[in-house]
């Protein structure tokens, strides 16, 4: 049985530690056995441990080299190494990481070390290639859009969707920290009424507020047409700094009353089915978009700009719509698009694209996971080769 080290020490939830969980559990499911290096902080990982799991919390990055094996560890990072760190692939163990950001206008300099790099789209894939990185693994690992989270995230008893804060502080930083100390106490004076879906037509945005999403720059392409429909609400589910929650909101200035934010939320299981169609952000900094394929999995549509990665997980017409770059129009194409939409235009239903969503189901997760578990096998029996 592979044993196999697996690196994520984001201090934060996002699309790539959800990916994380599903991918430790497909390795395990596909034979491996996994020990995850985790932020000591970052408690989201508890329940995942398992006998062939073994959760490794982390305060220095330090504690993994110690806790490696002198040689030959199989080693997949799921976050940036260090340069100290990095350099353990120098040591006598097997180095292979994830690109889980498009390399467009960024160096790829930090995966010329890792003997395999893997990614999650084919346009990650692409981008790899033609930046140099000629030992890219050729199969994009897609993610799943599965919800089954019994053992993947801790569910609420009650799925009511109420107002949680909307920022997400850094507490490494003083500002942040003392925002953070202040905010309950402000927010002790807001009513936390439940949500309850407004009548006409509702969007929705189930992700964090990062930059890559570039949220603010759509919005300030997009809100003026949504405007226009009095009728068509916006929806905000997550977190995110606050520059970030600021700037959207500017952007989202010409709504007035049409959008509410409900800050971070554990039960995404509970939202999509609330939301006539998902809104992703714009697509260039994307590396797949694992809220898509949620959202489609639960019979939920998106509307999505018609470029890559979301031309590999959307069906235009079948398991929701895609319209022009608002950057390259000004929106109109959206304009119109949501037009129709107000004038009552078929509301496609995702599952129906059965063999779409197929590529993105965990049973293909776990098939793509013993693919690569051979291909790493593979890998040290060459490396071990007198």
């Amino acid at each position: 049985m592979l044993q196999v080290h697996q690196i994520n020490l984001q201090p934060a939830v996002g699309g790539g530690e959800v990916y994380t969980r599903w991918f430790t559990r497909a390795l395990t499911d596909a034979g491996a056995r996994v020990t995850l290096y985790v932020d000591a902080l970052n408690r989201s990982w508890e329940g995942l441990a398992s006998p062939v799991v073994d959760i490794a919390w982390i305060t220095d990055w330090r504690q993994i080299v110690e806790r490696l094996p002198d040689r030959g560890a199989v080693i997949i990072t799921q976050s940036r190494l260090p340069d100290s760190l990095a350099e353990i692939g120098a040591q006598n163990h097997l180095l292979t990481g994830f690109a889980h950001m498009p390399i467009l206008g960024r160096s790829a300099a930090e995966f010329a070390r890792y003997a395999t790099v893997f990614t999650v789209s084919k346009y990650c894939v692409d981008l790899l290639l033609k930046a140099g990185i000629s030992q890219v693994y050729p199969v994009p690992l897609y993610g799943t859009g599965a919800l089954d989270r019994n053992d993947i995230q801790a569910r609420r008893v009650d799925s009511t969707i109420r107002p949680e804060s909307p920022y997400h502080w850094d507490k490494r930083k003083g500002r942040d920290r003392l925002f953070a100390l202040l905010e309950p106490s402000v927010r002790s004076f807001v009513r936390r009424d439940p949500f309850v879906k407004r009548p006409g037509l509702t969007l929705g945005i189930v992700s964090l507020l990062s930059p890559i999403k570039q949220f603010p720059a759509l919005f300030s392409l997009l809100a003026p047409h949504i405007a226009r429909y009095p009728a068509v609400n916006l929806e905000i589910f997550g977190d995110g700094g606050y520059a970030q929650v600021r700037d959207l909101k500017q952007s989202l200035a010409p709504l007035a009353q049409q959008f509410r934010f409900w800050g971070y939320q554990k039960d995404v299981e509970a939202i999509y089915p609330q939301i006539d169609y998902l809104m992703t952000g714009l697509p260039e900094k994307e590396a797949l978009g694992l809220n898509a394929l949620e959202s489609q999995m639960l019979g939920t549509p998106v509307l999505a700009p018609r470029a890559p990665p979301f031309t590999e997980t959307i069906l235009h017409e079948q398991s929701g719509f895609l319209y022009r770059d608002p950057r390259e129009d000004g929106g109109r194409e959206f304009g119109g698009l949501l037009a129709s939409l107000v004038a009552g235009r078929a509301r496609p239903d995702p599952r129906a694209a059965t063999e779409h969503l197929a590529k993105f189901s965990y049973d293909a997760m776990v098939n793509r996971a013993a693919a690569v578990v051979e291909h790493l096998g593979l890998q040290v029996a060459l490396t071990r080769r007198p």
